[in-house]
């Protein structure tokens, strides 16, 4: 062994040693100081090999061993800003050894990032994770302007140290604390032989999952808004195809038949605003009603959320991104933007084993102009073999812009008059549609702009009618001529919207991206 791979071997021990003596199963602290060591090395060249010397010292291929150590990191991440499951445990019981543990646990922080050669940032990611440990078993007076708990009796815990770390405890089966009138721990008393026969921490859900959501859709009522949407004739039959395969596939498993397994992956080609990023939210909500998608959420992205400025540092930063969208649906746009330097196919090459390692649980879909689209898909042979269906976004006719137009005209309350609707037919006409073309963001534009003119148009009525107040003239869509010098043309006020995100409700995309409503206009 190296001397950092004895080390590392050393500071593994060290914590099970601890684990032994406060009654958690040894196997499992081994196995959570190993994938700490893991996450924090991951992007360290050559760590792999010398972690295996540790973790694997009987295997020898390559292979293996970059597949079990990026496993390691990958269920080991959250461990980077967060204490692992035992330390909660350990503090949250109040057990004498929590600190020991912790000290064990930095130990293989400061030895992980001696395996190959760190960069000074990851030493700085050890740091930080060894102070969180610490201040994770030295609750309660850890962070800065948080008030000291007052001391709780021996057996009951602090709480609070779970609760502020983003954990809670698993409920005591046996309802043991109900008649001494404290909180359930779930946590067996120090040393209890109990205490590795359970898990005694469960990660906490998301804020959100405890509060009151909408009630999941089924897949037709998915397919009915999907057909509510105005245009996308190619996009809705697609999408029908794709579920029918689907349904198919999950019904002669359930027969105890062979189902080819088909890619649901999937390239969305088309200009901006042709409802990308709506039918991608779709699909994740499609794919998990199917029972293929344990959330089906809408991860989306771009380059720069995937790209780092350093080598090594990419790897990283895809991976965590990846982990967000598990169980749900990645949205890569301008995915072409993922070509011609070594950070992009440091990205690249890390999305592929991402896809391989959560293939039953994550969906991809990259998105983009239809011939860059190309060289990206052709770039990676593992890219090519993903992602074998294609859905085109065609751009919208004058009546399909215009039909959007009224749309969102009608859920803000304003109508356009005839006049107005044949000004917008007109410019719409004189329109070139070239990839710049914003389709549904051109009339979302239009109508932020038509609301401008109208608020200046009508800026010195006294009482103005309810006609006055929701009529959008020939005027108020197109600059009429000799409009007043002295009024920037741009400057106009933001109209009142239905949704925070700034999307008018209803249209299903909530991003700038894509404008287009999900209805049609009642």
């Amino acid at each position: 062994m190296t001397t950092a791979e004895s080390a590392l071997a050393e500071s593994i021990d060290a914590l099970v040693d601890v684990a032994r003596l406060a009654g958690i199963d040894p196997g499992a602290a081994r196995d959570e100081g190993l994938r700490v060591a893991a996450a924090l090395a991951e992007s360290v060249p050559g760590a792999a090999r010398e972690w295996a010397a540790v973790a694997l010292p009987a295997v020898a291929d390559p292979a293996t061993i970059n597949e079990a150590f990026f496993e390691a990191a990958s269920k080991g991440r959250r461990w980077r800003q967060h204490p692992t499951d035992l330390l909660v445990a350990l503090a949250g019981s109040d057990h004498d050894l929590a600190a020991d543990y912790a000290e064990a646990l930095t130990e293989i922080a400061s030895d992980a990032v001696m395996l190959g050669t760190a960069p000074i940032w990851v030493i700085a990611n050890a740091t930080a994770a060894s102070a969180t440990y610490l201040a994770a078993a030295n609750r309660p007076t850890t962070r800065a302007g948080s008030p000291a708990l007052p001391p709780l009796p021996p057996g009951v815990g602090t709480d609070a140290v779970l609760r502020e770390w983003g954990y809670q405890r698993t409920p005591d089966p046996a309802g043991a604390a109900a008649s001494s009138g404290t909180e359930p721990s779930g946590i067996p008393p120090a040393g209890d032989p109990a205490a590795t026969q359970r898990d005694p921490v469960a990660p906490a859900a998301a804020a959100e999952d405890a509060e009151p959501t909408e009630p999941e859709k089924s897949v037709e009522e998915l397919l009915a808004e999907l057909d509510a949407m105005i245009g996308l004739d190619r996009v809705k039959k697609e999408i029908h195809r794709q579920v029918a395969l689907l349904k198919v596939e999950k019904m002669r498993v359930e027969a105890g038949l062979k189902a080819a397994r088909m890619s649901r992956h999937l390239i969305f080609v088309g200009n901006p605003g042709t409802g990308k990023t709506t039918v991608a939210r779709l699909v994740g909500a499609i794919y998990r009603a199917l029972g293929l998608l344990p959330q089906g959420q809408l991860v989306e992205v771009d380059r720069s959320e995937l790209v780092a400025g350093y080598v090594g540092q990419t790897a990283m930063k895809t991976a965590e991104v990846c982990a967000k969208a598990v169980g749900g649906v990645l949205f890569i746009d301008e995915a072409y933007a993922l070509t011609g330097d070594q950070f992009a196919q440091e990205a690249v090459n890390t999305l592929v084993k991402e896809m391989e390692d959560h293939r039953a649980d994550l969906v991809v879909i990259v998105a983009g102009y239809p011939e860059p689209m190309v060289h990206f898909i052709a770039q990676n042979p593992g890219l090519a073999s993903r992602f074998t269906t294609t859905i085109e976004f065609d751009d919208y006719s004058d009546d399909e812009l215009l039909a959007i137009l009224d749309s969102i005209a009608a859920k803000a309350e304003y109508e356009l008059t005839d006049e107005a609707r044949r000004r917008v037919r007109h410019a719409l006409e004189a329109t070139a549609r070239t990839p710049a073309f914003g389709n549904g963001r051109f009339v979302r534009n239009l109508f932020e702009h038509a609301v401008g003119r109208h608020a200046w148009r009508l800026q010195d009525a006294v009482e103005p009618t309810v006609d006055d107040l929701r009529l959008l003239t020939e005027d108020d869509v197109v600059e009429p001529a000799g409009a007043d010098p002295d009024r920037p043309a741009d400057d106009v006020p933001e109209p009142v919207r239905d949704d925070p995100d700034g999307a008018v409700e209803g249209d299903g995309s909530g991003s700038s991206e894509d404008l287009q409503p999900s209805k049609e206009p009642r």
